[in-house]
């Protein structure tokens, strides 16, 4: 009826007879037995012109007189709204316990299973201190599956990018903004992740909701068009049509499952009904405790505090009774220590077995739980409890040629070997996180007669978190050649190998990068579009339009060098003409290196990048990966963080001698915006010099580069889009993560912060709340920017100095976060703000430097950290300034208020900020204090 009504032009909830027919529709099905009404997407059931028909005023009083009609006609009759909303609007439609009586937790399902799979308690913890309280007599209904797709709007875009691609990794399981399938599958049919994920679902605040069939694990079937996939017949027994209908199988409306894993035969009803181990009863044996213990749908939550965030650990208390849930969201066995101290001389009670576990202390309790088990345990009191009582290479055997040690029956060896020469690897980003184990996905062979090198596409598995696929090239060397690369490059040799046939051979495998046929081979596949076969997939050769014009009469035969400037990639430089990046780390789809370069120099035609040659994609079914990326090369005097810490260091050395007698430095405040286009002091033009020009010019570059990126309207991957309420609070929702995943870690290892940056670490600790206030603050107001395309990674590493001008490279955005996350459109502003902090981290790496060096006094030292903290305002002014200037009339800057670019500019400044002091803490603790001095100055901004 709401929707037969909300389609009528002449008719709406206000009219009377409207609002009388609705109730007479309700009174029908309530007299006949119906107990409740789900009202389908209450948010929209008015529409207002001017608006997004959201959340209006109209629809909650329209609500409260449906409730107050169905409280006087109905007893014991029921309200379910349906609000896909963020926790506090969907709370709004309980009103004052005077609209709906229950509402589903939307943004709390996702998450559940974004914790299992990252094995990390936090999306939960986060998202349950974000659902406010509700009135006594609402309710939550809580779900893991429903009858149309698991829907991700209610999570950021980023969250939606690992939620596709670890749980719908087949994009036919991919519908609207969600995933149609069933738990089961979802869950790739592991019972121990069904039932931890079942236990959490009847545990938490709220009445749980189960669509049919997941109590038996039934499966689905994505071939079938829109949502039909998860609504095929219940599976009552292993009769004919799965004993849904006696009528000819074919007269169906949806056919029954017959996927061999799901079959209807083995997975139904009288199947488990007769099995007392089956997930059925296990089902009901969960829903008769709950029913037993009340402080599952009335009482309080509480989250217990954990060493061990792949623990969840979390108190329901009614009354005297408390019930402590511990769930393990590791895949291996976990040990937790609790923080129980106010239940104290409590007996934990197993409730399940009935177990008594020790009496809680006051010293933490610890827990050792097996892969992702789930306790349910009753804390009982006092009077109810029990006394408390040099590098040696392995040599691998292979029976022919080479590169059958690669063929499926004999390939384990070697991927025992593989985590070790992974974790040597320069490229290699998995060094922080412990290698399971490393499978060969794929072998991509190549050669002319015989097998010269082969491509390996390696899937690396790590204890905790998700897997990463990287490329390997492999070659053979025996003999003279062998003793060479071992010379050369003993890193890059993998093991020994022993080789059978009709002539025996014993030589090394190595990484093929360093080898001129590899390099060679190669661009010829560029050039020549040739295709590499694999087990299952191929590598394709990719010309671009100007590939002739890009390599000109270069010698396709000469070897290539390897450069040693880059760390993630491995980069092959040919002559003075072209450089081929070969992408370590691999991801599904375009890579935004290749992407963005070809719109940058093909489309807008951006001189200041260099033009793109080709590339190598890997395809495998419906999927494509880039493995390598060729460009122009670039003839350039080194990056511009190199120039700049050059420059720096001159900078100082005049601060310490030629200014050592000044100190009232023009440091005005009101932050970096606001003094952007002001005319600069004349200290700072004389001390700072030529740098400021160069900054000027790197901020017009900057500008043009995302006018380009802005798009022509034309091109759907590269059109600008809306600061939407929706990506704002998005947005808001990804800088929470982030910042509470970063100042835990910190809390955690303030032990590791240098001693000089210790009482900062534990500000910026005790400030979370003002972080998290301020990003709210900002992203609750209306913002005019458009969001495109951007570079991702900006900082001075990313910018070649060409002489006179600067050239901007890596556009494969930060290559730790997945393709998919890289290819979402930001605001342009966040591209400035990144560049902005690379000039501080410049300053403080330079002072750091200076000053080990100088070895000057404390005070000496603060005074010349003033002169650097003035270099560094005052710099990135005139980057700012002349930024916007360039691009006062683009498209994403045309409407924004000065104070908006403020605030944005204030945001993405410590956001990066954040990110860096989590990276340093990770990766090079000493450095912590250069991130920590960026978010102390944004504090200090905030006020």
């Amino acid at each position: 009826w709401h929707r037969f009504y909300s389609h009528q032009p002449d008719l709406n909830y206000d009219n009377p007879a409207v609002a009388k027919a609705v109730t007479e529709v309700m009174d029908v099905w309530f007299e006949m037995g119906v107990d409740g009404m789900r009202l389908d997407a209450v948010p929209y059931l008015f529409e207002r012109e001017g608006t997004d028909c959201e959340n209006l005023p109209e629809t909650h009083a329209f609500l409260k007189k449906l409730r107050g009609h169905v409280d006087r006609k109905h007893e014991n009759r029921m309200l379910l709204g349906e609000a896909n909303q963020w926790p506090e609007d969907a709370a709004a439609y309980f009103g004052d316990g005077d609209e709906c009586h229950m509402n589903f937790h939307f943004p709390l399902m996702p998450r559940l299973f974004m914790a299992l799979q990252m094995e990390d308690s936090q999306p939960i913890v986060d998202i349950m201190g974000q659902t406010p309280a509700i009135p006594a007599n609402a309710q939550w209904a809580l779900f893991l599956r429903n009858h149309d797709e698991l829907t991700l709007e209610m999570v950021t875009d980023e969250e939606r990018d690992y939620m596709y691609r670890v749980y719908a990794r087949d994009r036919r399981a991919r519908i609207n903004l969600g995933i149609r399938r069933r738990l089961a599958p979802l869950l790739g049919n592991n019972r121990r992740a069904i039932e931890l994920m079942n236990s959490l679902l009847f545990s938490m605040p709220g009445t749980p909701v189960i669509y049919y069939g997941d109590e038996i694990g039934m499966g689905d079937n994505i071939y079938l068009g829109d949502r039909n996939g998860v609504r095929t017949p219940m599976q009552w027994s292993a009769d004919r049509n799965a004993g849904f209908s006696k009528a000819n199988p074919q007269s169906l409306y949806l056919p029954v499952v017959i996927d061999p894993e799901y079959h209807y035969e083995s997975v139904n009803v009288e199947a488990q009904s007769n099995n007392p181990n089956s997930l059925l009863w296990w089902m009901r044996r969960m829903i008769a405790m709950r029913k037993r213990h009340q402080a599952f749908g009335r009482g309080d939550l509480r989250f217990i505090a954990s060493h061990n965030r792949k623990v969840l650990a979390y108190v329901r208390t009614l009354g005297d009774e408390a019930i402590l849930v511990v769930a393990n969201l590791s895949r291996h066995v976990e040990h937790a220590r609790l923080v129980l101290a106010e239940f104290a001389q409590r007996t934990p009670v197993e409730m399940f077995g009935a177990n008594r576990l020790p009496v809680v202390a006051a010293d933490p309790y610890e827990l050792t739980m097996a892969p992702h088990a789930c306790y349910w345990i009753s804390l009982e009191l006092p009077a109810r409890a029990l006394p408390a009582t040099g590098l040696a290479r392995p040599l691998l055997l292979t029976r022919g040629l080479w590169h059958e040690v690669l063929h499926e029956d004999q390939r384990e060896d070697l991927e025992a070997l593989l985590p070790g020469h992974l974790r040597q690897r320069r490229w290699f980003g998995g060094k922080s996180r412990t290698v399971d184990a490393v499978h060969i996905d794929d072998v991509l062979r190549a050669g002319s007669r015989k097998v010269d090198f082969v491509l390996l596409l390696l899937r690396v598995d790590y204890v905790e978190g998700q897997s990463d696929s990287y490329m390997l090239p492999l070659a053979f060397a025996s003999g003279e050649k062998a003793k060479a690369v071992e010379t050369a490059a003993p890193f890059g040799v993998v093991a020994r190998l022993a080789c059978g046939g009709a002539e025996p051979q014993e030589g090394i495998l190595y990484d093929a990068a360093s080898d001129a046929a590899f390099g060679v081979w190669m661009l010829d596949a560029i050039r020549r579009g040739r295709r590499l076969q694999g087990e299952r997939g191929e590598a394709v050769g990719c010309r671009s339009r100007r590939f002739a014009a890009i390599a000109g009469d270069i010698d396709y035969s000469a070897a290539p060098h390897v450069s040693q400037a880059e760390q993630s990639n491995t980069s092959l430089i040919y002559g003075s003409r072209l450089v081929l990046k070969l992408y370590r780390r691999v991801g599904e789809g375009i890579n935004p290196d290749v992407e963005i370069g070809r719109f940058l120099t093909e489309t807008s035609r951006f001189e200041h990048t260099p033009g793109v040659a080709g590339w190598i994609d890997y395809e495998q079914g419906d999927g494509t990966s880039t493995l390598a990326f060729l460009q122009a090369f670039v003839e350039n005097s080194g990056d511009a963080w190199s120039y700049t810490l050059g420059q720096l260091g001159r900078f100082l050395e005049a601060a310490a001698s030629r200014y050592a007698g000044v100190t009232d430095l023009p440091i005005p405040a009101g932050g970096i915006a606001a003094l952007a286009g002001r005319e600069v002091p004349p200290l700072v033009g004389e001390s700072v010099g030529a740098y400021l020009d160069s900054a000027r010019l790197l901020g017009r570059r900057t500008a043009e580069m995302h006018v380009a990126l802005a798009g022509d309207g034309e091109h759907a991957d590269f059109k600008p889009e809306a600061f939407t309420p929706f990506y704002r609070r998005s947005l808001y929702q990804s800088l929470r993560n982030l910042t509470g995943d970063v100042i835990d870690r910190l809390r955690a290892n303030l032990e590791k912060v240098p001693a000089a940056a210790r009482d900062v670490a534990e500000h910026v600790v005790r400030s979370k709340r003002t972080l998290l206030d301020f990003f709210q603050r900002v992203l609750d107001k209306r913002l005019r920017t458009l969001r495109t395309r951007t570079h991702g990674d900006y900082h001075l590493g990313q910018v070649l100095c060409s002489g006179t001008d600067f050239v901007i490279i890596d556009f494969e955005g930060e290559p730790a976060r997945p393709l998919g996350e890289r290819r979402l459109k930001r605001c342009a502003l966040r591209d400035v703000a990144g560049m902005m902090r690379s000039f501080h981290y410049a300053s403080h790496s330079a002072l750091s430097t200076f000053v080990t060096h100088q070895a000057p006094n404390e005070a000496e030292a603060l005074r010349l950290g003033q002169w650097a903290h003035m270099w560094w305002t005052w710099v990135s002014a005139e980057f700012l300034g002349e930024y916007l200037r360039t691009a006062s009339q683009a498209p994403f800057l045309t409407e924004c208020a000065p104070e908006e670019v403020t605030a944005l500019l204030g945001l993405f400044r410590l956001e990066k900020a954040i990110y860096e002091l989590g990276y340093e803490l990770d990766n090079r603790p000493d450095w912590v204090h250069i991130p920590l001095a960026g978010i102390q100055l944004a504090l200090s901004e905030i006020g």
